[in-house]
C-alpha cells in the first residue's frame, strides 16, 4: 500500500513537471512610462505662435496655431491621457509625427487623433496632416470635459479609443515613426492634458 501510495506521487511530481515546462512563456508588454512630469516642460519642444505652460500640474495649451512635442521618438507605440478642450476648441494628439520644416505653425508630418466636438471629423478620428483619414464611430466627448484618449500603432494598424471605446481601426503606413504632440489650433481656444503615458511596442517581448 505505502509503495503505491509512493509511486503514485512520484508519477503526479513527474506529470505536474513535464506540464510546467510545456506551457508557454506568456508574453508581455513594455511598461508603460511617463510622458509628463505634471511639473515643468522637460522633455518637451515647441514649435508656433501657441503658448504653453504647466497649470496646476496640467499640461495647457493657450491662444494660437501650434505644436508641442515630446521628445521620444517610436516606431511601434502605445500612448494614453486625459484631456479636455474648452468651447469650440480644435486639437489633436499626434505620433509618429515631425515638426514641418517650412511652417512652424504648421502640421506635424504624422498621424492625428484629433480632438473636436464640432467638426464632421470630430473627436476620436484619424487625420493626416490636414485630411480626415478614417472614420470613428461616434462622437460621445463634450467641450470642457475631460475624455480618455488612446492610441495604439503596431506596423501598418493603427486604433484609437475614446473613454475605453474603440472609435477607430485603420490601415495606413505612411508615417513609420516619429513623436507624439498635442494640437493648439486656434486663438481664443484651450487644450488641457494629464495623466500622459506610452509604451514602446517595438521592443521584443519575453516569448521564445
Amino acid at each position: 500500500m505505502i509503495k503505491t501510495v509512493v509511486y503514485g506521487f512520484i508519477a503526479i511530481s513527474i506529470l505536474f513537471s513535464c506540464a510546467q515546462k510545456e506551457s508557454p512563456v506568456p508574453e508581455t508588454e513594455a511598461a508603460w512610462i511617463s510622458l509628463f512630469n505634471g511639473e515643468n516642460l522637460d522633455g518637451w519642444f515647441i514649435r508656433g505662435d501657441a503658448r504653453w505652460e504647466v497649470r496646476d500640474s496640467v499640461l495647457t495649451g493657450i491662444d494660437g496655431m501650434g505644436h508641442i512635442y515630446a521628445e521620444p521618438q517610436l516606431a511601434d507605440l502605445e500612448v494614453k491621457g486625459l484631456f479636455r478642450v474648452s468651447d469650440k476648441g480644435n486639437s489633436g494628439l499626434y505620433f509618429r509625427c515631425q515638426p514641418p520644416e517650412d511652417d512652424p505653425n504648421g502640421f506635424p508630418r504624422g498621424y492625428e487623433a484629433q480632438i473636436d466636438n464640432h467638426s464632421d471629423a470630430f473627436t476620436g478620428w484619424l487625420w493626416k496632416p490636414g485630411t480626415p483619414t478614417a472614420k470613428a464611430n461616434a462622437l460621445i466627448t463634450q467641450d470642457d470635459e475631460w475624455f480618455a484618449l488612446r492610441v495604439r500603432a503596431v506596423g501598418d494598424f493603427i486604433q484609437i479609443w475614446v473613454n475605453d471605446s474603440l472609435m477607430t481601426e485603420h490601415h495606413d503606413a505612411e508615417y513609420q515613426r516619429g513623436h507624439f504632440a498635442i494640437q493648439g489650433h486656434n486663438e481664443g481656444m484651450m487644450i488641457e492634458a494629464r495623466e500622459l503615458y506610452y509604451r514602446d511596442l517595438s521592443q521584443p517581448s519575453s516569448a521564445e
